[in-house]
């Protein structure tokens, strides 16, 4: 390929490598020149153009892309369209995208022209999101070394992607005094959320005493299951795993298993156990998976749900990358924190006390409405309780007596809002005069019929408030439209406090004054439910 300014007479099938604009026209890069194309260009006194003209066994951009995207295994993926020398890969389906670095290396060495970028390898991602992309730099490449970079990809596997298997799972918690039984409560919770994306489901759970024997007979009693037996177990322990001949290790051997691993070059997420019984995993998960932000324990169960084979080796290979986001409600945290410093707190107040008008007379509750068998308000006030919010407080009004039965079991507190009739201002007062949010240097208002906003959602809005030190209103957005939740801070109170009739608080975030942070949570932000159409749509069922 020969690559610089041509004069246009003698410009008669080369590619423009940038536009070019004459006369109220304009040819855009990539355009291969014709005869009639130079007419035009010389009529208009257009005297040369930026190109390249391409020699025997050239490819041009296009081209070039997609041979390469046509050399991979399409199992799995998804590919668009070659233009402007880019093919972009997707994954088909829910799945760990896995990667062959000393394939994808050897691509990029063939030719500095020739790109081929993609995920972190043993990423878990979703149908529809892009794993990978190849891209042609120049207007064209030799295709000698296209064929090159071809051969690479077809002798071995670059990249794929490796579908979850759905998994029976048990679960074994041991007990001791110091642990709260709603603690492990939330454990079995949040496991079985981490299970859903693929199709996984707890069949069972065991709570024994924090003894090697008495985990090693929960072990062996579910491992000996016939036909509707788990696939994989998993065990919390009360106390942390400190030596190879701890507990969770021991009860592993006890029940005639091998233990693969003790610890693990993760933070969060040092002390895991993997171990295996006859041909069933068991994770022994370490205390941050009590947690729903990723941790060393989310890695490990990720290949096992991909069928991938662990190994010790591959758990200590996980240091590089292996530094995660601290976690809050780590017992123990990596860095002091400095005493002298005070941390913005936030509480959580879910507006649950509204009539509802919209879901007819007489008709069923929206916030009683079941979404995969849990009641919408109480699904609010569980993702409320699973983010990082100091305290929850839930408003009730119309039909008090069957919201809180509904609530029955958890850490909130409730506040009765006895003129909710007046509308959204005296339930906003009634949780900002509580005695949780008084205290607090901000407070989360969440709707209770918005069943898709999730902790992780909340815990994004409660970060940007702390980065701003509490001195900014934090709101919820979907593609740039403002939406719920949102974040007030404590300056605020007052205002919210003096608030009358059916309004909300967008008057007051508009005429603060204060900065106003948008955070981008997705479509959840603007789902609410308020007829039983949209129940219905958003896949709830609906109850008297």
């Amino acid at each position: 390929m020969k690559f610089g300014e041509f004069p246009t007479a003698d410009a008669e099938g080369v590619v423009l490598a940038h536009s070019v604009r004459f006369a109220g026209q304009s040819f855009p890069k990539g355009r291969r020149l014709t005869g009639e194309d130079i007419e035009k260009l010389q009529a208009a006194k257009v005297g040369s153009v930026i190109a390249a003209r391409l020699e025997d066994g050239d490819l041009g951009e296009d081209i070039a892309a997609k041979k390469l995207a046509e050399a991979i295994e399409p199992d799995h993926l998804t590919f668009s369209e070659a233009a402007t020398g880019r093919v972009n890969v997707y994954s088909a389906l829910e799945g760990l995208f896995v990667v062959g670095r000393d394939v994808v290396d050897r691509v990029n060495r063939v030719d500095p022209g020739i790109t081929l970028a993609c995920l972190n390898d043993h990423v878990p991602v979703r149908a529809g999101d892009m794993v990978a992309t190849f891209k042609i730099i120049p207007l064209a490449v030799a295709g000698e070394k296209i064929n090159e970079a071809c051969a690479v990809l077809r002798a071995a596997t670059a990249f794929e992607v490796k579908p979850f298997e759905a998994h029976a799972v048990w679960l074994v918690a041991t007990e001791l005094p110091s642990l709260k039984h709603a603690v492990m409560d939330k454990t079995a919770r949040i496991l079985a959320q981490r299970l859903a994306p693929s199709g996984s489901r707890l069949i069972g759970e065991d709570r024994v005493a924090h003894r090697a024997d008495a985990v090693a007979g929960a072990i062996r009693n579910a491992a000996s299951r016939a036909g509707a037996g788990p696939r994989m177990i998993v065990v919390f322990g009360a106390s942390a795993v400190i030596d190879a001949h701890d507990v969770i290790p021991e009860a592993i051997r006890l029940a005639g298993g091998e233990v693969i691993q003790v610890g693990m070059p993760v933070d969060p997420g040092n002390l895991l156990v993997l171990g295996r019984v006859g041909n069933i995993p068991v994770v022994g998960a370490p205390g941050c998976a009590r947690s729903p932000k990723e941790n060393g324990f989310d890695w490990v169960l990720n290949r096992i749900l991909a069928g991938e084979p662990i190994t010790a080796l591959d758990i200590s290979g996980m240091g590089v990358g292996g530094l995660l986001m601290e976690i809050r409600s780590r017992p123990q945290l990596r860095e002091p924190q400095v005493a002298d410093v005070k941390e913005t707190t936030v509480a959580a107040v879910v507006l649950a006390a509204g009539r509802a008008r919209r879901m007819g007379e007489g008709g069923p509750h929206k916030l009683l409405a079941e979404f995969a068998g849990i009641p919408l308000v109480r699904r609010c006030a569980l993702a409320a309780l699973e983010s990082g919010a100091a305290s929850v407080s839930v408003v009730t009004g119309h039909r008090q007596h069957e919201i809180e039965a509904k609530l029955d079991g958890l850490d909130v507190a409730l506040v009765h809002n006895p003129d909710f009739a007046s509308g959204m201002a005296s339930s906003l007062g009634a949780g900002f005069a509580s005695s949780e949010a008084a205290r607090a240097d901000g407070v989360l208002v969440l709707l209770a019929d918005m069943p898709d906003v999730s902790s992780s959602d909340m815990d994004l809005l409660i970060t940007a408030f702390r980065r701003c030190g509490g001195h900014a209103i934090v709101r919820a957005v979907s593609r740039g439209k403002r939406g719920n939740p949102v974040v007030l801070p404590r300056a605020l109170r007052d205002a919210v406090l003096h608030l009358e009739g059916d309004i909300g608080a967008r008057h007051i975030i508009e005429s603060s004054g204060l900065p106003v942070i948008d955070v981008e949570i997705g479509d959840g932000a603007h789902l609410d439910v308020d007829t039983p159409e949209a129940v219905v749509a958003a896949g709830g069922t609906l109850k008297e």
